[in-house]
């Protein structure tokens, strides 16, 4: 009996898989057909922008893609405390959190009647579908297609925010575990929408090292040796191991595009997170004060060495 059980259970499991690889495809082939068109809405009530005043021009915009708990347009719980806090932190910054990076179509899961039900009754498959996604867009049979999608999505969500192309004007990709697949696929076409100086963070980042980071001009990879779920993402895609010198991320890597910033002992997800705002360090900071002060002193370096050369760092 108990071996018909298991039967049945993994049974089961296989064809939920099944579904959700078929339904995360879905988005992305409407999307090329052109059966439906991305639209850019929002929460009532939300702004199209978070921190610097939109009367003067920030010093950068912070795109934050989330991880694969995102299905509304606000952040998860531990992805809202970051943006928060960056926010709390950096009155120059002008940040965006409602880009639906598990959506070629910019629509969140939340909202979708069918999706609201199985919520109510098997949430575990909200996380599924975007675990999916992120498989879908790290496919090289639907990455050119998603990253069109989500680049394009990112890049209208910026003008509207007030981002005007050639302005000069930094734009920081600040992602989250598998929002790191979507963030590195976007490169492109904000490079090709917008001009805009481009510069990459990591936290805890899974992705397939395939897309072409050229136009970006720094990425910074925030990573943990305790964060096992990284780890997994540099073991199961080939284009993460250095046999693979012509992938996107060893090309980069080579041309010294990528840096390292080791943050000990935090956990990808739980109570010792990158975001956690009870573990506490040696220095009485939580990692949630250490991965903000990180991210803040990165992009301020950055800021300043592009004053000291009068430009935007090539």
């Amino acid at each position: 009996m108990i071996g018909l059980a298991l039967l049945l259970l993994l049974g089961g499991l296989g064809l939920v898989l099944i579904a959700e690889a078929l339904l995360a495809r879905y988005e992305v082939l409407v999307y090329a057909a052109g059966w439906r068109t991305p639209t850019i809405s929002r929460a009532e009530g939300m702004s199209y922008a978070r921190g610097a005043d939109p009367d003067r021009p920030p010093d950068a915009y912070l795109v934050y893609l989330d991880g694969i708990g995102k299905r509304r347009f606000h952040d998860t719980r531990d992805g809202g405390r970051l943006v928060k806090a960056l926010i709390n932190r950096a009155p120059e910054l002008r940040v965006l959190g409602q880009v639906q990076p598990y959506s070629p179509l910019a629509v969140p899961l939340a909202d979708r009647p069918v999706w609201t039900w199985l919520r109510r009754r098997i949430g575990l498959l909200l996380f599924l579908h975007n675990v999916m996604q992120i498989f879908v867009a790290a496919d090289r049979r639907y990455r050119p297609l998603y990253n069109r999608a989500v680049g394009a999505q990112i890049a209208t969500e910026l003008q509207v925010a007030g981002y005007r192309q050639d302005s000069g004007i930094p734009v920081v990709l600040l992602s989250y575990s598998g929002g790191a697949q979507v963030a590195s696929g976007a490169v492109n076409e904000l490079w090709s929408q917008l001009r805009t100086p481009l510069w990459l963070i990591t936290l805890g980042g899974f992705h397939n090292g395939a897309n072409d980071i050229t136009h970006a001009q720094h990425l910074y990879q925030l990573t943990s040796a305790g964060d096992w779920i990284e780890r997994v993402g540099t073991w199961i895609f080939p284009q993460r191991w250095r046999l693979f010198r012509w992938s996107g991320w060893n090309r980069a890597d080579r041309e010294g595009k990528i840096t390292v910033h080791r943050l000990d002992p935090a956990t990808h997800i739980g109570p010792r997170s990158y975001i956690a705002p009870e573990a506490r360090l040696a220095d009485g900071r939580s990692h949630l004060d250490r991965t903000t002060d990180t991210v803040l002193a990165l992009i301020r370096d950055r800021l300043n060495l592009a004053a000291e050369t009068d430009g935007p760092l090539a």
